[in-house]
């Protein structure tokens, strides 16, 4: 009598905790069954060291490149074609020193990954050279002194080259707009503001080019 009725104080109290181990136990190994282990079933995302290959058009010129799917496109110009004109700063997308035009607009390279710019123009700063031959940003930029210790100068003037063919004419507002993603922690704005008045008078006079 005594055994029955402890049996029936339990079942009142509701599961008893080896109860509740074994009904845990049980649904893990229906859940596996149901849905198989992670060998079995087939890879959604590619592993990080697997490479695949891309065609990245840069500078007007096409690049084969393999590249893991982690690989930024900073990474890939850098470190993997040598063009190292597109600078390291903050690497999480504060400061624009690795500022590269894709399609024509400003981007963080170093936000960019590399096989998300398949298929898409990028310019560097590399890119806006004729030969020896200075852009006009560039040459703007070397006129008016809108540098110090220059290591922010490639994504400053990468940030007013993409203002530039956007907006042939821009307005004083418009062009600290324009660069306010780019930070110069020599504080040269004012020289950098009049470089990009200048390299707009100059693109004018070379036909917007």
């Amino acid at each position: 009598m005594r055994k029955k009725k402890d049996e029936k104080d339990r079942s009142r109290q509701g599961v008893t905790r080896r109860g509740f181990l074994q009904l845990m136990g049980a649904s893990a190994v229906t859940s596996a069954a149901a849905h198989g282990t992670a060998a079995d079933r087939p890879a959604d995302v590619l592993e990080p060291a697997e490479t695949t290959r891309v065609v990245l058009r840069i500078d007007g010129r096409r690049h084969r490149v393999l590249v893991e799917p982690r690989w930024s496109l900073l990474f890939v110009l850098r470190e993997k074609l040598g063009l190292t004109g597109t600078k390291v700063g903050c690497e999480r997308g504060e400061c624009g020193a690795c500022t590269v035009l894709v399609d024509g607009q400003p981007r963080y390279a170093c936000l960019t990954l590399a096989m998300e710019a398949e298929g898409k123009e990028i310019t560097t700063i590399e890119g806006l050279m004729k030969g020896e031959e200075l852009g006009p940003v560039q040459q703007a930029f070397l006129e008016h002194d809108a540098f110090q210790c220059g290591y922010c100068t490639p994504g400053q003037i990468m940030a007013v080259e993409g203002l530039l063919r956007n907006n042939p004419d821009p307005s004083a507002d418009e062009i600290r707009k324009g660069v306010s993603g780019n930070l110069c922690r020599c504080g040269t704005y004012e020289h950098i503001f009049k470089a990009a008045r200048r390299a707009a008078e100059l693109r004018k006079a070379k036909g917007g080019a």
